[in-house]
Formats: structure tokens, C-alpha cells, sequence
């Protein structure tokens, strides 16, 4: 797996899910609005403290084999 230093997991955010620097913001929340059609912009607008490296950080850690 390459080196996604925007995500993290702590079993005391979120259940220890994976998420996005630390916040409450979950990779499987990005994923989701992204297949459900969202735009980057939608998702930066609703997450305003995201930022688009983090999108694209979570896609890749979808993308990324076991």
C-alpha cells in the first residue's frame, strides 16, 4: 500500500474507520458521496474543512490492494 499519510484510524474516532486526517469524516463517507454522483465540489462545499487532496486521498486508499 503507498504511503496515504491523510488517512488515519484510532480506535477512539469512528470506531477505528478509516478517516481523513484525524476528523470525523470518514473514507467510506467520501467513497459513498463520490459513487453516488457528488462532485468534488459538492463534497468540499458540505465538508468545508476537507480539502481536495483529501478526496482524492481516499480514493486511493479504496484503490489500494490488501
Amino acid at each position: 500500500m503507498q504511503n496515504l499519510t491523510r488517512i488515519t484510524r484510532n480506535p477512539e474516532v469512528m470506531g477505528g474507520k478509516p478517516c481523513i486526517r484525524g476528523m470525523r469524516v470518514t473514507v467510506g463517507t467520501i467513497v459513498g458521496l463520490m459513487t453516488s454522483g457528488h462532485s468534488n465540489s459538492y463534497i468540499l462545499k458540505a465538508y468545508p474543512y476537507l480539502e481536495e487532496a483529501d478526496i482524492y486521498e481516499a480514493l486511493a486508499y479504496v484503490a489500494s490492494p490488501l
